[in-house]
């Protein structure tokens, strides 16, 4: 693992971007003048999607689905959403109108489309189409779990819904006026929309299938195929066939016309098998197919001139602010107030493939620098409790708040001087760039999205501007410790400390540049 953390995801995918065969864009670069087609006309997309901000979010794609959309729509193109019709997303929305119905087609039961927008202020009035379906999605519990935390046992036909509706709104079998040129699927929950388009006989629109993270396949029995309406040729390794059983994801990755991911390194790293979850075979054969596009954040709600959840607010120009930020976290958290220690934050999923286990092993040597750890999450029983028992020996030195509190977390941004990323894998990452933005420098593992965000920090690149945090390359305790106690050698040097803290805030982590490389993919597709 050592050997490939060095050898594969430090070159940030620098073969792939210079071979003549290899398609993967790369948006971390700004200004690229690269053009997939020439701008014919704005497309329209239909943005599938099983979550999206402020109406229900288990994660990073309940952001993306907010924002993009919103992005794509104001360089003018005509983005609207599909959502489930869950009790949330239905409560959620004012002024919602009949557009369209479904009758019964078993097992599909009938369903009525809706027709809404997002509020105005957190997702630019994006107008969205809400599935009706009372029997699949008015549940308490969450999109995917119940209330117990065990999958829905009928998911395959509530997201077998969601693609075929999709589907059918993306082809000349839509009961709807208004008709996309692309069909935009997300993650597995809408990964069978390519497959229906694939074999619809009529006019569709082109599919593009956008992978926020391989692990989650949707993998059912392989029965499934045929009561989802799938013919029986999709059931095959070169479909949905997967190990025996049958994919959503798969189906989106095979038939799709188009796939993304959501940094250029995570779209070369699940091409191996180490991060290739079974399916590296089919993506290293559709290399030429794949672009790696880098997610943007919400500059509004992420921005520390402007932030109501912060103590002080403050810019690159009045970084003397941060301190009072410094000050009221290790006051609410009850660690001791001392601004001449570092201050190490987190704000994550406790779980393996967060590094969490090598935050255990290094939290006491952290400490003895000396320094602080301040931990905000929830997620896998065993971490959720070493930690607390972590935090309650080092009273004073180390705080755990075992949940998730969204003022608390830009508290923690805010207030830190450096945000611990210790991932596994990581396909984009949204913290990292938070932390930037926040004069936060963070620590993380080259890996993913956040290779491609986080300049680390070298004689050479504090020369030339470009150092922004500290990477560490081997996932062990030793490795992540040793970028820990760079963090505290250039924390002791303030003016470095100060360029750090000010090249992380330059930096434009907009959606702006992520929307027009999508936007040249759909024209792309168009051509």
């Amino acid at each position: 693992m050592a050997d490939y953390c060095r050898r594969e995801t430090v070159k940030i995918c620098q073969e792939y971007l210079a071979s003549e065969n290899h398609q993967i864009i790369d948006v971390t670069k700004h200004g690229s003048s690269m053009t997939l087609a020439p701008p014919a006309s704005l497309p329209g997309v239909l943005f599938i999607t099983p979550e999206v901000y402020p109406l229900l979010k288990t994660g990073g794609l309940g952001d993306v689905s907010a924002a993009l959309p919103a992005a794509l729509r104001e360089i003018k193109v005509d983005a609207r959403l599909l959502i489930p019709g869950y009790p949330q997303v239905l409560s959620g929305l004012k002024h919602k109108r009949r557009v369209a119905e479904f009758t019964a087609q078993p097992p599909f039961p009938p369903s009525v489309l809706l027709s809404a927008k997002l509020p105005l202020g957190t997702s630019g009035n994006v107008p969205v189409f809400i599935i009706d379906c009372p029997v699949l999605y008015q549940r308490e519990g969450g999109p995917y779990v119940n209330a117990a935390g065990h999958n829905w046992p009928d998911n395959a036909l509530r997201f077998g819904l969601l693609s075929r509706i999709g589907a059918i709104l993306a082809s000349d079998a839509s009961p709807l006026a208004w008709r996309p040129h692309v069909a935009h699927c997300n993650d597995w929950q809408s990964g069978l929309v390519p497959a229906y388009l694939h074999f619809h006989q009529g006019e569709k629109a082109a599919s593009l299938m956008a992978v926020h993270n391989l692990a989650f396949q949707g993998i059912f029995s392989a029965d499934t195929v045929a009561q989802l309406g799938l013919p029986a040729a999709s059931f095959h390794i070169n479909g949905a066939e997967y190990y025996g059983g049958m994919s959503f994801l798969k189906a989106g990755l095979y038939y799709s016309d188009h796939i993304a991911t959501v940094s250029p390194t995570y779209a070369r790293e699940i091409q191996m098998e180490t991060l290739g979850f079974g399916m590296q075979g089919l993506l290293s054969a559709r290399r030429n197919h794949i672009s790696g596009i880098v997610n943007g954040i919400n500059t509004a709600d992420w921005d520390p001139a402007t932030d109501p959840d912060i103590s002080r607010n403050y810019t690159a120009n009045k970084l003397a602010a941060k301190a009072a930020n410094k000050r009221a976290l290790q006051r609410f958290l009850g660690l001791a107030i001392d601004p001449g220690i570092p201050l190490f934050g987190a704000v994550s999923r406790l779980t393996y493939q967060k590094g969490y286990d090598l935050i255990l092993q290094v939290a006491m040597q952290l400490t003895e620098m000396p320094g602080q750890l301040a931990i905000l999450g929830s997620g896998e029983a065993m971490l959720e409790q070493a930690l607390t028992a972590l935090a309650k020996n080092n009273p004073g030195k180390i705080a755990v708040c075992i949940g998730f509190d969204e003022k608390l977390s830009h508290m923690i941004e805010a207030g830190a001087d450096s945000f611990l990323m210790p991932s596994r894998f990581e396909p984009c990452g949204l913290n990292q760039m938070y932390s930037q933005r926040y004069g936060t420098p963070p620590v993380v593992h080259a890996t993913g999205g956040l290779v491609d965000t986080v300049v680390d920090c070298t004689p050479v690149t504090l020369a030339d501007g470009s150092a922004s945090g500290f990477l560490f390359f081997d996932m062990t305790a030793d490795s992540f410790l040793g970028a820990i106690r760079r963090v505290t050698i250039a924390y002791n040097n303030k003016p470095v400390w100060r360029r750090l803290m000010k090249n992380g805030m330059a930096k434009d982590f907009s959606w702006r540049s992520s929307a027009a490389a999508y936007r040249r993919i759909y024209l792309s597709l168009l051509s």
